[in-house]
């Protein structure tokens, strides 16, 4: 029991589960923000242009048969009712949400490639500098006969 106790402990510590306690609380309430914007911007103004004010009432009904009602001692007609309104209220949230992910990682994949360009553009202007500010001098390797050539020369130059 103590070994497992510490286990779990180690496991709780760890700084993944952390950040996904953070996830999870920004996610629950960027849920809501969507929500709200689904059911208070976006759905309002599908109600003006369609003309229905609520879509989670949205249904269909199908007829499936008609019945006597012994208490009236009429026939009375038996509906299944198909609500797809909320179907349809869940997939723009849906929609809305993959959206703003999408552009969030759009965002972030953009914004490291720039980083990264930046990143190679200042490498590149550091390796110029570095050749143009210490130029490379190449010290001449003379071979010891022209070496000796030479001194007989400036020695043939001295006595004429």
């Amino acid at each position: 029991m103590k070994k497992w106790l510490e286990g779990f402990k180690k496991f709780i510590n760890r700084g993944n589960i952390l950040d996904l306690a953070i996830g999870v609380v920004i996610g629950g309430a960027f849920g809501k923000i969507v929500n709200s914007m689904v059911n208070d911007i976006i759905f309002p103004l599908l109600a003006a242009v369609l003309g229905e004010a609520e879509f989670t009432d949205l249904s269909w009904k199908i007829f499936l048969r008609s019945e006597l009602d012994p208490t009236t001692n009429q026939m009375v007609d038996i509906f299944s009712t198909v609500r797809y309104g909320n179907t349809i209220q869940l997939i723009v949230e849906f929609l809305i949400i993959a959206l703003v992910i999408y552009t969030i990682v759009i965002r972030i994949i953009k914004g490291e490639a720039k980083r990264q360009r930046e990143l190679e553009r200042q490498q590149r202007e550091a390796e110029l500098q570095k050749q143009t500010e210490a130029p490379v001098v190449v010290e001449k390797v003379i071979p010891e006969d022209i070496k000796l050539l030479m001194e007989i020369r400036d020695l043939l130059k001295k006595e004429s």
